[in-house]
């Protein structure tokens, strides 16, 4: 799964996102649309990391994902949550992460904007909608990040086109 090994002091970091063709990532806390290819995809990805997100990601899950470890970044010192590993800050969460020799990290905007300069690998869903939508991020910079893999899938039924795309960052 990894290209290259990370720093000896951290583990290989990719972020892991679906992100629509106007930028969208989410609405109201969930995703602006249903795609079970990208469920699956996003399980493939993170089983067995532990995954860093920000609280409200936290809350959004359906429950604890099973076989990964959560790491929730927030700022509220007084949070917890069974099964959730509390954070405050980048540091604090590749400590949690250990010895571990990948990680995950989930979002939301914020927490990938935290990650982005340490990060390895980005695993993208191009989702091809315009979905409405109040959280949103920009295209990995080409200045940085490279195209490594596409698969395009095409639309189906009510679900739209997608394509799975990795960035390796330039070294």
């Amino acid at each position: 799964m990894t290209d290259r090994p990370a720093p000896p002091s951290r583990p290989y970091i990719t972020l892991v996102l679906a992100r629509a063709s106007n930028g969208a990532i989410g609405r109201d806390g969930t995703l602006p649309w249903h795609l079970p290819a990208d469920l699956r995809h996003f399980k493939r990805v993170t089983a067995g990391t532990p995954m860093v997100m920000g609280r409200r990601t936290f809350d959004s899950l359906p429950g604890l994902l099973p076989h990964r470890r959560h790491i929730v970044l927030t700022r509220d010192r007084g949070w917890g949550s069974p099964g959730a590993e509390p954070v405050a800050t980048v540091a604090d969460a590749l400590a949690a992460a250990g010895q571990d020799d990948r990680l995950s990290v989930i979002g939301g905007a914020e927490i990938h904007t935290l990650f982005e300069p340490l990060a390895d690998r980005i695993e993208l869903t191009h989702v091809h909608a315009t979905p409405a939508a109040d959280t949103f991020v920009p295209l990995p910079d080409p200045a940085i990040w490279r195209e490594d893999a596409r698969t395009e899938h095409p639309a189906e039924g009510a679900h739209p086109a997608y394509a799975f795309a990795t960035y390796l960052r330039h070294r």
